[in-house]
């Protein structure tokens, strides 16, 4: 993967709400249902998620700039601490206070080590680096004057990162999903319920193959806005139309949920703007399930009335009043 922060386009000194607003911003523009004729939409947009997972995460951040983990959060390789400069032939030299003088050269029968004494010295044996390296996996991490081991040995597998998008109903409730990768190969991915916006699915040994393993599969989830509801946290929003009529007499209409449509009473004289709580009717989440908030909106017919009209002028006239006084 790129660098996080070429990836996000902006600076290494930029501050966390720079990179939050960064990636909200490149979010919109890269999402795949914003660019559904692009086939390549969905890896960059995973690509945008990860760089922005690893730099929102202070550790993660502090680790990537000190060159302790990769792109994709890995651990990376330092390198033998008192190595010296390469010999011909592919030899290293270590040196340290009151030693032995080392070389270690690879040859075609593995890594060799000769020692004499001279001014400056070597460090643990060459077989301790190597099981400390390769975690035990080279075939000469025994004790010995050679050490071997098979190039194939310290291969990894890579990981495929991709995006999915769901409904918010689904990714409330829950839902399985078949995902084709960037390698071509389709998937199953099971969205458990009260996912959130952004969140990553690992597929363990689902990615590419290595030299001595698979990598894994980095879904990236992205909830579809809806046309009725907004989540906000764990708690949903959303518009409840009402009449003239049924805000100024009261009346019980039905208001949409995740699961079904439940019956509220509106109160005669309801203004516009009103909000009802209705407890536990929002998106799922560890602390428990969210509420949902119904905001009142008076909506006239769509045609005008002339009956209307005539009340409305001889109220206006009789009956005045000014719900901006105290403005």
């Amino acid at each position: 993967m790129r660098d996080p922060y070429e990836v996000l386009g902006v600076d290494r000194k930029a501050s966390a709400g720079e990179i939050k607003n960064a990636y909200r911003r490149l979010a919109k523009k890269l999402h795949p249902d914003a660019n559904k004729n692009d086939p390549k939409a969905a890896t960059r947009f995973a690509e945008l998620n990860a760089a922005h997972e690893l730099l929102s995460d202070e550790n993660k951040r502090k680790a990537f700039d000190r060159g302790e983990i990769d792109a994709e959060g890995k651990p990376r390789f330092q390198g033998f601490e008192g190595f010296g400069g390469g010999r011909p032939g592919g030899g290293f030299t270590g040196f340290g206070p009151d030693a032995n003088f080392e070389t270690f050269n690879f040859g075609p029968e593995g890594f060799t080590r000769t020692t004499r004494r001279g001014r400056g010295g070597g460090f643990g044996g060459f077989e301790d680096i190597l099981k400390e390296a390769f975690g035990q996996t080279g075939r000469g991490a025994r004790a010995g004057a050679r050490s071997n081991f098979e190039p194939n040995d310290v291969g990894v597998g890579t990981d495929v990162h991709a995006a999915l998008t769901v409904t918010l109903p689904d990714a409330a409730r829950g839902v399985t999903e078949r995902l084709r990768l960037p390698t071509g190969k389709d998937v199953d991915v099971k969205i458990p319920a009260g996912i959130t916006n952004g969140q990553q699915i690992r597929l363990k040994g689902q990615g590419m193959p290595g030299q001595t393993g698979t990598g894994d599969v980095l879904i990236t989830v992205s909830i579809a806005p809806h046309p009725v509801f907004t989540l906000e946290g764990a708690d949903i929003r959303l518009d409840l139309p009402v009449t003239l009529y049924e805000a100024v007499l009261g009346a019980k209409v039905r208001v949409p949920t995740l699961d079904r449509a439940v019956e509220i009473t509106i109160p005669p004289w309801t203004s516009s703007g009103r909000t009802f709580r209705l407890k536990g009717k929002g998106f799922p989440a560890k602390s428990g399930r969210g509420d949902l908030f119904a905001t009142v909106r008076i909506v006239l017919p769509d045609s005008s009335d002339s009956e209307l009209e005539a009340l409305m002028k001889k109220w206006q006239s009789g009956k005045p009043y000014d719900p901006r006084k105290n403005m």
